[in-house]
């Protein structure tokens, strides 16, 4: 293992992510009371998400979606209940600043697989699970090659390059691309869908 991987990766997200923050919080004061205001409590949406090794964490975000049920009590589809200001906070990936707070907390990184369902863990292949060998990180190699606008199984596959080929360089080369891809509005969502569709599992899973 390289030396950047044994403890350099860990020192540049701490670095990072601190400056970020303190550079940051005024737009993050602004977007929490925004999402206050429009969307009402709680102003972050946490969820289950497994991580590194599959250990499960908390995944802070921005919240994007109002409540809504239908006449059973049930929550109406995402689609039914994310707003307008919802819909641009996934757009520009503002929703995700929380998300430095579990970098600071070493549950995440900057860059590395993006954390995905619980219920995914037992869908992925053996190839596919290695994807939680890294931390996962905020941004990513799948992030600057096509975001939601990929099939699962590019997604994947761009996880496990990244996970083969995580150095310093690759880092800081997907750090710089990401507002470039963000600024493009690029793979913003799969086709017929508000983000991506639901992982069932890779075909050769299935057979």
């Amino acid at each position: 293992m390289s030396l950047y991987r044994r403890g350099g990766k860990r020192a540049l997200d701490l670095a990072l992510a601190s400056i970020a923050l303190v550079l940051l919080s005024p737009l993050f004061l602004a977007l929490a009371l925004l999402v206050r205001i429009l969307l009402g409590a709680p102003i972050l949406f946490r969820q289950q998400r497994p991580g590194r090794r599959g250990e499960i964490f908390t995944l802070l975000k921005f919240r994007t979606m109002r409540e809504a049920n239908d006449e059973r009590g049930r929550p109406l589809p995402d689609g039914e209940r994310l707003t307008g200001f919802g819909r641009f906070l996934r757009r520009t990936s503002l929703d995700e600043l929380p998300e430095l707070i579990n970098v600071l907390r070493g549950e995440m990184s900057l860059v590395g697989p993006r954390p995905l369902l619980i219920q995914y863990l037992d869908r992925y292949t053996p190839e596919q699970g290695r994807r939680h060998e890294v931390l996962p990180g905020i941004t990513g190699l799948a992030q600057i090659a096509g975001r939601n606008a990929l099939s699962w199984e590019d997604k994947f596959r761009y996880d496990v390059r990244y996970v083969d080929r995580v150095s310093l360089l690759t880092d800081l080369v997907i750090l710089l691309r990401t507002p470039v891809e963000l600024l493009s509005g690029r793979g913003i969502s799969h086709p017929g869908h508000d983000t991506a569709p639901e992982f069932m599992g890779s075909e050769t899973r299935r057979e």
